[in-house]
């Protein structure tokens, strides 16, 4: 049977020159990870790794430098000055690949600290709305610590951890971190319009967080018979479930079920999923798999990036040389949605940032990393139109892209590609 302590007598574990796994997203066990700062006169060398987490991350501070390195798997808001201030790292990796480090030892484990449901009464918790790499964590690292919530939901799946492998949990009672549903813009909305004119009847789709995403679904409305098969989600796609238009009949992968690796949303759809048999969460290795991903019929994946160029290589994780997010599931499921039979790889973004920047451009910016390769890329979408990429020359992507990208920058995009080639 676990053991129950305070939040600064299970960080007692941790020593000096440990590597420490955080689990994800909205499931960051951030009082846990404020008792690990709390310590850091007494600890040197720490590695604290994780993808992107949600509310504060104290031990990220560039004053605790000495005591805790960040190692980003995802880069997000709450660590991104890590990387100019010294203290931080980022490790590329695939989000699929990314509990392979765990289990061949290739990241060895001293700590996770992990976030779950009240055990039931067989003794079980739930990591809940976060599994992804979680369980390749707890599996692998020496010591457990586990921070125990009763307002994390119940969800079935990967995500099921007995007290009896767990070192120590910690009680708390705090709500879990929420992203309220933002109303997205007339581009945002005209992006979702040009996305849903793609999907047909009987698709599996796979989208993020975000504007896009929701205007996306919120073009569904009667459509049939629709499927999920997803790294993540959030709010928009409970209407859908409930309207009967997301069925999951005709997947290929766990029919009858939504599948997910991690959620993101409000507290509605944290409330939907709780104790909810309809979805499933499953470790990322495989809901991420390409392999799984293809077997969809009509796999559509929907993703976005940061710019792209007029041969049609993306960039979705750095600013230049600045890195700003991460690789993420995006070529899993971009190469996973072009293998299906029938399915449909999509890149949309606005087609200007909201300084007024091009984000189609003759080149990428000096030092901007690929993340899917102009290889990889069926169509392009923006407020202006739909770039179908797939079987096309250098010459005719770049008529194609040039076509949606903001009509005050077309002429400059064309004239520099031009002068450069």
């Amino acid at each position: 049977m676990g053991k129950y302590v305070s939040a600064a007598e299970a960080l007692k574990v941790v020593q000096s020159g440990n590597r420490i796994y955080v689990q994800a997203a909205a499931a960051t066990p951030t009082v846990l990870t404020k008792a690990l700062a709390e310590r850091a006169s007494e600890l040197r060398n720490v590695e604290v790794c994780h993808l992107h987490t949600e509310g504060e991350a104290p031990y990220a501070d560039s004053k605790l430098a000495e005591s805790f390195h960040v190692n980003s798997f995802f880069i997000g808001a709450n660590v991104r000055h890590t990387l100019n201030e010294g203290n931080g790292s980022y490790t590329p990796v695939f989000l699929s690949e990314l509990p392979h480090l765990f289990r061949k030892n290739i990241l060895s484990l001293d700590v996770a600290l992990i976030h779950v449901s009240p055990p039931d009464s067989h003794g079980y918790c739930s990591l809940g709305i976060s599994v992804e790499a979680s369980v390749a964590a707890v599996e692998n690292a020496k010591y457990i610590i586990a921070q125990v919530n009763p307002n994390m939901p119940r969800t079935f799946g990967d995500g099921v951890i007995h007290v009896n492998e767990i070192d120590f949990l910690v009680e708390v009672n705090e709500p879990i971190y929420a992203h309220e549903v933002a109303p997205f813009s007339k581009e945002e909305e005209k992006i979702g319009e040009y996305i849903a004119s793609l999907i047909e009847d009987r698709s599996t789709l796979q989208m993020g967080i975000g504007s896009i995403p929701n205007a996306a679904l919120s073009k569904l409305e009667h459509h049939k018979d629709l499927g999920l098969h997803t790294e993540m989600f959030s709010d928009g796609v409970i209407d859908l479930i409930e309207k009967n238009v997301i069925t999951c009949d005709y997947k290929g992968v766990l029919r009858g079920r939504a599948l997910a690796t991690f959620l993101v949303g409000s507290k509605r759809l944290y409330d939907f999923v709780d104790d909810n048999p309809f979805l499933v969460m499953k470790e990322s290795s495989i809901v991420n798999d390409s392999a799984f991903i293809r077997r969809n019929p009509k796999m559509v994946a929907i993703n976005s990036a940061i710019e792209v160029d007029l041969t049609g290589q993306v960039c979705a994780d750095s600013i230049g040389t600045r890195m700003y997010s991460g690789v993420g599931g995006q070529m899993d499921f971009i190469r996973g949605a072009s293998l299906s039979e029938g399915g449909k790889a999509i890149i949309a973004l606005p087609s200007i940032t909201k300084r007024g920047e091009s984000r189609i451009v003759p080149f990428l910016k000096q030092g901007a990393g690929v993340v899917t390769t102009r290889a990889h890329v069926h169509y392009v979408i923006t407020e202006n139109g739909i770039a179908n990429l797939y079987g096309k020359t250098l010459a005719q992507r770049n008529k194609e892209l040039l076509k949606i990208a903001h009509p005050m920058h077309q002429e400059a995009i064309e004239k520099a590609f031009s002068n450069r080639m």
